[in-house]
């Protein structure tokens, strides 16, 4: 695909990250960013969190694209666990590439690679997903402030 596509679902913090969705479909997905400073750790590549966040929204977008056209399926998936392994640093665009391996009618088996712009292989995760009829709403929706100074 030779163009970013809009996430099936909005989620405020993979926006805030950069992420950007290249493809998603058939149980699979790929997911990129752009490393920028504040993606970088003390050592100037990404941050492990940052990787962890990009192998876990391509999983979730494999497993969730099985169901793009189920609307009894609701809209998303939440992480059960996770397993990760760092293979190198990671710096550049990145690119994670996240398949569905199996599902259940409640359960979505799934692993994840991302790859440096030279198409080496960073990190490799797989994980858990649990499918949602609806988006529990157990809380009211925090309120974000700023404080002036």
């Amino acid at each position: 695909m030779n163009q970013r596509i809009q996430f099936p679902v909005r989620i405020p913090f993979v926006e805030e990250l950069g992420l950007e969705l290249w493809a998603f479909g058939g149980g699979s997905a790929e997911v990129r960013v752009d490393l920028a400073e504040a993606h970088l750790n003390s050592w100037e590549v990404a941050h492990g969190g940052v990787l962890m966040t990009l192998l876990d929204v391509a999983m979730a977008v494999a497993a969730r694209s099985q169901h793009s056209h189920d609307p009894g399926q609701g809209p998303g998936v939440v992480t059960i666990e996770m397993k990760t392994s760092f293979m190198r640093p990671a710096d550049g665009q990145l690119r994670a590439i996240g398949r569905l391996l199996h599902k259940t009618s409640t359960l979505a088996f799934c692993e994840g690679h991302v790859h440096n712009g030279r198409g080496e292989l960073c990190a490799h995760a797989s994980g858990t997903f649990k499918y949602l009829r609806e988006r529990a709403r157990t809380h009211a929706s925090p309120r974000v402030t700023k404080e002036s100074e």
